[in-house]
């Protein structure tokens, strides 16, 4: 009726005057992923740890072209120098530039720490798809082999591993390819469990949901289920997964290195200066100190980082 109001304004209109509705501007539609992004640029400690991983690697891809010292030119003169204009970060027994040294080493480390992730994940996704999709004997082997790989020790048997194929594989691949192979395998190989458990649980659930249901009624195979439906719903807690197993690996090759039994001592990484380090502590702090800070600024931030992306991930969370 002319002059009458309406009784309630939609979501989409306002009112600009008496009796005049006008349409508002709707807003862009926003998909799950730019909803994730919102949430975890809310994650003050995820942003700031973002940054400070993407300086680290920064530096360790363009430091060779800003700083051209070679990390094994030995100066005996310059033994054991604190931080000085020529070497910031000091020099170790032999002289050589510690800083160059922790660029070059920064690569293989963090270069080691992504490839067992991407191993661990795609273990732990492949048996843990296979065991949520299956049922019966085929889900309870798998979900055995799972329990026994988490009850071995991992420290004794990375050692006994590596005693047993490094010299073969070093035949194979060379003294740093063969090295890096198998400290890589071997790291991703006993990280997949918690990731294999993690989709067996999420595939469990959301098998059982209505578009999972409505897809296998238009008939869906179940490998189309898993890779169109249910997997691209359940990459949230893999992605933080994943992010923890990076940190977790490059602590078990600083590990390694500093027991000598990761890289050759002329591939100077962070867990390997460590080790080189650790009988000068009284006499030159700085060798062990900076590439300890840089082990613990890397694992640090990338453990904040899975913590902004968890909370980002979660549909349940309200940021």
């Amino acid at each position: 009726m002319a002059g009458s109001t309406p009784a309630s304004l939609s979501v989409d209109a306002h009112v600009s005057a008496p009796g005049v509705v006008v349409a508002a501007k709707s807003r862009p539609p926003t998909s799950p992923w730019r909803e994730a992004w919102r949430r975890f640029r809310r994650h003050r400690l995820a942003v700031a740890s973002s940054i400070v991983l993407l300086l680290l690697i920064a530096a360790i891809a363009i430091g060779p072209l800003l700083w051209r010292v070679p990390i094994n030119e030995i100066d005996f003169t310059a033994k054991l120098e604190g931080p000085s204009w020529a070497h910031p970060f000091g020099t170790d027994d032999l002289g050589q530039d510690v800083l160059s040294r922790l660029i070059y080493g920064g690569r293989v480390s963090l270069a080691v720490g992504f490839a067992a992730m991407l191993v661990a994940i795609s273990v732990g996704v492949l048996i843990g798809a296979l065991a949520g999709m299956s049922r019966g004997s085929i889900d309870s082997a798998l979900m055995w082999l799972t329990d026994l790989f988490l009850s071995l020790p991992p420290l004794p048997l990375l050692l006994l591993v590596i005693y047993l194929f490094r010299d073969a594989l070093k035949a194979a691949f060379g003294p740093e390819g063969g090295v890096f192979v198998l400290i890589v395998v071997v790291i991703g190989g006993l990280r997949w469990m918690p990731v294999a458990r993690l989709v067996r649980a999420q595939i469990l659930s959301i098998r059982e949901k209505e578009f999972v249901e409505a897809a296998r009624a238009l008939g869906a195979s179940t490998s189309r289920q898993v890779v169109r439906h249910i997997l691209p719903n359940a990459l949230g807690p893999v992605i933080v997964a994943g992010t923890i197993d990076v940190a977790a690996a490059i602590i078990a090759e600083s590990t390694l290195s500093f027991l000598g039994l990761g890289f050759p001592p002329d591939i100077p990484t962070w867990g390997r200066v460590l080790f080189d380090a650790k009988d000068y502590l009284d006499i030159a702090p700085h060798w062990a100190l900076f590439p300890g800070a840089a082990i613990f600024l890397a694992v640090l931030a990338i453990n904040f980082i899975g913590d902004g992306l968890r909370d980002a991930l979660d549909p349940r969370r309200v940021l």
